[in-house]
């Protein structure tokens, strides 16, 4: 097989494991949305996420201060209003109403839920201590919601700049971790 060499710049194209998907953030009453996708599962039980969030972004602080927010998991019948998501700034729009998405009361955390995800995330921050060297916050998941169709979503995965993919067929392959 003949391989070139690939430019470090782009290795995380390669290893992008999980969906793309949109944290919830809320401070003083004012909702937030921000698209993510290098995001990691930490722990099986309890469910934990580790997640990089730039400083540079909004979310960022209001993690950091509030300690708390919501995973959503779009489908790709969202994926225009998610990548337009991750192409502004709350800092100066209100996302929800911006882009036509529903905010839905969680149960533990004041972060909404986005009502037209498939699947939702209740999480507060675990530990922040790679926050200031490396943007990495730790989750911990404490209240799960999925949609009740019983489909498998079509979830949306970044590749690079502005190139994605959707998820496909699903394989079942026998296993011996319970």
């Amino acid at each position: 097989m003949m391989k070139k060499s690939f430019p470090l710049s782009r290795v995380y194209s390669l290893l992008e494991p999980g969906p793309v998907v949109m944290v919830t953030t809320s401070r003083k009453g004012k909702a937030n949305i921000m698209t993510m996708s290098w995001h990691t599962m930490m722990e099986f039980e309890p469910p934990m996420v580790g997640c990089v969030i730039s400083n540079r972004n909004y979310t960022f602080n209001i993690l950091k201060a509030t300690k708390e927010c919501v995973i959503n998991i779009p489908s790709e019948e969202l994926a225009k209003k998610v990548v337009s998501c991750g192409n502004t700034s709350g800092r100066s729009i209100d996302k929800f109403k911006t882009f036509s998405l529903t905010p839905a009361k969680a149960t533990y955390v004041k972060a909404p839920l986005i009502a037209e995800c498939y699947a939702n995330l209740e999480c507060k921050v675990v530990d922040t201590s790679m926050a200031t060297k490396y943007n990495f916050f730790i989750l911990e998941v404490i209240k799960a919601w999925i949609n009740l169709s019983g489909k498998h979503p079509r979830t949306i995965h970044h590749l690079s700049k502005g190139s994605f993919m959707v998820a496909g067929r699903t394989i079942r392959l026998p296993s011996k971790i319970k």
